[in-house]
């Protein structure tokens, strides 16, 4: 499976006073996920799908406070604690879009998100997710029935500023579950070594490689 992004510019801040407190409680707002539409990356998400999996990470994880996302743009389909900066409290359906809330916490990253939003700093959503594709005769990638979030919205910069987007997905990266958390294939590896060999050791690199490949299908 592939590591696929979306970008969403048009989510708000919103500020909530803490009770008996003079401390506000900031939130973020907005269209998370949309289905049923060829969107700037060239892919589509069939409605049934979107609402399959979202259902489930509903369930599984925003009803259970455990559907965290992360400030930046993290190119693993795990979760990083470390960078963790708000909580989804909350995806309701409108039409084919999932509106999303989610919580800023009093994590590292959380604060800077914080002083981002206090700034008046344009902030966007990005999901991040896994899943295979498929072109259709129009021309469009379709998202299959494989597609499995890791977080409906990681907070980005302003995704509208030039150059700010970035490819929705890695293609050359596959993904695989090892021992309780995602890894690069193999083959990946390999070939991003080879590739940053030089080339007068790239034979004995070449034989390194394929050695090691060999070990890691035994």
């Amino acid at each position: 499976m592939k590591l696929i992004k979306e970008y969403v510019e048009s989510v708000k801040c919103i500020t909530e006073a803490v009770k008996d407190t003079k401390e506000k409680q900031y939130y973020i707002e907005g269209v998370f996920l949309q289905s049923n539409l060829k969107n700037k990356n060239g892919r589509m998400y069939p409605e049934n799908t979107m609402d399959n999996e979202v259902n489930r990470y509903m369930k599984e994880y925003v009803e259970k406070n455990r559907a965290y996302g992360e400030l930046g743009h993290p190119e693993s389909p795990s979760i990083n604690l470390d960078r963790v900066s708000h909580m989804i409290t909350g995806l309701k359906k409108e039409g084919t879009n999932w509106i999303g809330r989610a919580k800023i916490l009093e994590t590292p990253m959380g604060k800077i998100a914080r002083g981002l939003l206090e700034g008046g700093a344009n902030l966007g959503v990005s999901s991040r997710a896994l899943g295979t594709l498929r072109m259709n005769k129009e021309g469009v990638q379709v998202v299959q029935d494989d597609f499995l979030l890791s977080t409906a919205a990681d907070i980005v910069a302003d995704p509208s500023a030039p150059d700010a987007f970035v490819r929705g997905i890695m293609e050359s990266v596959d993904w695989i579950f090892v021992d309780g958390k995602f890894e690069q294939k193999q083959i990946d590896r390999t070939k991003e070594f080879i590739e940053s060999t030089p080339k007068k050791r790239l034979t004995e690199a070449s034989i390194m490689a394929f050695q090691s490949f060999l070990k890691h299908l035994k």
